[in-house]
């Protein structure tokens, strides 16, 4: 795998700041201005595009591949996961009612 020069210079500065005394703070540096905002950013987007998001049932479309019971679940009532939602997982003949 071929990497640029560029892509090479920054991997050499890496290594060397980790190899001697300056490493931590360049590592921390890049922690405080790098990562911690990322990872802001990242949560930032997930927020706004779960405001956006619709939160009604999509249509029911019974497939004949998908929900196939060959035998009951061992818990419950036989129909249902282990982890059910009623609002996003359908049974086998359409969503249960929602009481929202």
């Amino acid at each position: 795998m071929s990497l640029s020069p560029a892509a090479l210079a920054a991997r050499r500065v890496l290594a060397a700041a980790s190899s001697h005394e300056g490493g931590v703070r360049t590592w921390k540096i890049l922690t405080f201005v790098l990562a911690l905002p990322g990872v802001g950013v990242c949560m930032a987007n997930a927020y706004m595009k779960g405001q956006a998001h619709s939160h009604e049932q999509p249509e029911f479309v019974p497939y004949p591949h998908l929900r196939i019971r060959t035998k009951k679940f061992p818990w419950g009532d036989g129909n249902h996961s282990l982890f059910h939602n009623s609002h996003t997982n359908a049974l086998p003949d359409g969503f249960e009612e929602s009481h929202h």
